[in-house]
């Protein structure tokens, strides 16, 4: 059992459990003792559950196509009943816990998922790296010295290890996607309105989003089937699928027109390794038979970045005080660029917060057209192959920490602001053995045609076998 999950994916190991060749007590056992070992080094996982809470996550799990799977839930954008969402920030560590599950988390309960811990995120999942002040940084396993990225790095890191074979991760300008590139992970940010945010309306002006990183493309579809679907009340919802995204995983996608962009719109040349992983990518969708050229959406794209971190700070701002229920937060409570975005977003006026929503909407129709003539977009996922430690600092001004983030999210960010669905792939590696991740994006409610792609580069390039070493605990054995 101890390296099940770099073996089977979680729909595999649930069918053992279904099958009663597994025992799912001993796996969520076994997992959880994995799961502490790999933490020491990793510091990914922010509350490991245990005693009556883990029993009752036991007892939620329905018996739905994960049966048995334990998760991890990251503490940002869900609710987990009878535990507090910290959004990574020290000030809310002592928040009262939810009451009840937000209605993604419900779904993901149905399907059978044993929820087991929150993960470690940056505060407020601002920044695009995993490294708060409170909780500290998480640990990329392929690297020590390496970020996971962010700021769904915590979940990333523990599935990149092979502790669990998904887990679940946000996307509010990059956010799933990031991480999946530098851990060699699969993940797809959905269109916007897919999944519920219930009980909230929408965060970031609908450009925050939520899913899962994952080892396999039919767990991450999978997901998805279990979990889309608007609530009543909601302010708006993708359109339904034709029929189940699994199903597309497994479905040839037919000869799609692909667009390549070797470089980010408006943004700099990328560095020559970058450029040659698009166009090994390249190549090889046109072995598969796929319609392959250059071309590029056309769109401002400095204008779009001021309208999202105008957006971003007002949103800062306006969820500190929401959440903070008449506190006021002290010098140590919440992070310097934390404290700058709330200030900044405070000073937005209504003119300017209307503005920068329309600058979202109006490159969204630029995108709609784009994708009229192209079924997919083809780049990598960031402008560069590895994120080190410290490099994203939070404790220094907003024009430094903008300046580091901005080669991470080039890419990522558009699609959040236009709702379209893209996914991340680790199709290709730096000469030091390092993932790169490529990213697809798609017309708005087109995840269907997005894994049934990415289940046929998955089986072209298989990436299951290319791991990290393997984590050791503190007690020198491996995790």
């Amino acid at each position: 059992m101890h390296d099940l999950f770099a073996t089977h994916d979680a729909l595999a190991v649930a069918g053992l459990i279904k099958a009663r060749k597994l025992d799912a007590r001993e796996l969520l056992d076994h997992t959880l003792r994995r799961l502490r070992d790999a933490n020491e080094e990793l510091n990914a996982v922010a509350d490991l559950y245990a005693g009556e809470l883990l029993e009752r996550s036991v007892a939620a799990a329905g018996d739905g196509p994960f049966r048995g799977i334990p998760y991890l839930v990251k503490q940002l954008m869900a609710e987990c009943a009878g535990t507090p969402t910290t959004l990574g920030s020290r000030f809310f560590a002592r928040e009262p816990v939810s009451a009840a599950d937000s209605a993604a988390v419900a779904r993901m309960r149905r399907a059978g998922l044993v929820i087991v811990g929150r993960t470690n995120t940056s505060e407020f999942g601002l920044a695009p790296t995993t490294e708060p002040a409170f909780g500290g940084p998480t640990r990329n396993p392929w690297r020590l010295d390496l970020s996971p990225g962010g700021s769904s790095g915590g979940s990333a890191a523990m599935v990149a290890a092979r502790v669990l074979p998904m887990a679940h991760a946000t996307d509010g300008g990059g956010s799933i996607r990031i991480p999946a590139s530098l851990c060699g992970l699969f993940g797809l940010k959905p269109s916007r309105g897919r999944i519920s945010l219930a009980p909230i309306g929408e965060t970031l002006a609908g450009a925050g989003v939520q899913h899962c990183v994952s080892i396999s493309v039919r767990d991450s579809a999978a997901l998805l089937d279990a979990t889309a679907g608007a609530q009543p009340g909601d302010p708006y919802g993708a359109p339904p699928p034709a029929g189940t995204f699994l199903e597309a995983a497994s479905r040839p996608p037919g000869r799609l027109r692909i667009a390549v962009m070797r470089r980010p719109v408006g943004g700099a040349a990328l560095e020559p390794a970058l450029v040659r992983t698009i166009e090994r990518t390249a190549k090889l969708l046109e072995d598969l038979g796929h319609h392959v050229e250059e071309a590029y959406p056309d769109y401002d794209a400095e204008r779009l970045n001021e309208a999202f971190w105008r957006v971003m700070c007002a949103n800062t701002w306006t969820n500190l005080q929401v959440r903070a229920n008449g506190r006021t937060p002290g010098p140590d409570d919440i992070e310097p660029v934390t404290r700058l975005y709330a200030e900044r977003g405070r000073a937005v006026t209504a003119d300017e917060y209307i503005r920068a929503v329309q600058t979202f909407h109006r490159t969204g129709r630029r995108l709609g057209a784009f994708f009229e003539a192209y079924d997919v977009l083809l780049s990598t996922t960031l402008a560069i192959t590895h994120l080190p430690l410290g490099r994203v600092r939070t404790d220094r001004s907003a024009d430094e920490f903008e300046k580091a983030v901005a080669p991470l999210t080039p890419f990522t960010a558009v699609c959040n602001a236009t709702g379209i669905p893209a996914m991340s792939l680790p199709l290709d590696w730096t000469d030091g053995g390092l993932p790169i991740g490529l990213h697809f994006a798609a017309r708005y409610g087109a995840e269907e045609i997005l894994y049934s792609l990415a289940g046929q580069l998955e089986r072209a390039r298989p990436w299951r076998d290319r791991r990290p070493p393997p984590v050791r605990s503190k007690r020198g054995h491996p995790c």
